[in-house]
């Protein structure tokens, strides 16, 4: 199988919010787009990203109003991202080592895309799962 890239894969249908929208329209659009992740836009530029994750954790349970609650107060500020050139396996692995599910796509400072864990096939996590079993492997021969 050939190695795909994350141009390959990313969804290029973004949703974007400016910082100071509030939680519960990203929210609304999250569920009327079907969609796990909305990314903070201002001034074309990526802010931050905000997830359901965020929601859970950074709203529902810290008691906040969702209607008075903007974005730039909960969502997650300078997000990791990757280039279209990346390639898939190598964006996968970042998005397990840190946790995460929303990856956006940056060229050139502006949003390209996005991608999540679902984008993914199955040879790439296998490929992710024997990098990681093989560093694993190195990781006990040396001690």
């Amino acid at each position: 199988m050939p190695r795909r890239l994350v141009s390959d894969i990313m969804t290029g249908d973004v949703h974007s919010l400016p910082g100071s929208a509030s939680v519960l329209e990203a929210a609304r659009l999250m569920k009327d787009c079907r969609i796990g992740a909305v990314v903070v836009v201002e001034e074309g530029r990526l802010e931050g990203i905000f997830t359901e994750r965020d929601a859970l954790c950074h709203v529902m349970a810290a008691d906040l109003n969702p209607g008075g609650t903007a974005l730039r107060d909960v969502m997650t500020a300078d997000p990791r991202t990757v280039i279209p050139e990346t390639k898939a396996v190598a964006a996968l692995l970042t998005m397990r080592d840190a946790g995460f599910r929303h990856l956006p796509v940056v060229e050139n400072g502006q949003v390209k895309g996005i991608i999540s864990m679902r984008d993914f096939i199955g040879a790439e996590f296998q490929e992710v799962d024997e990098r990681i079993e093989y560093a694993e492997l190195l990781e006990a021969d040396l001690r």
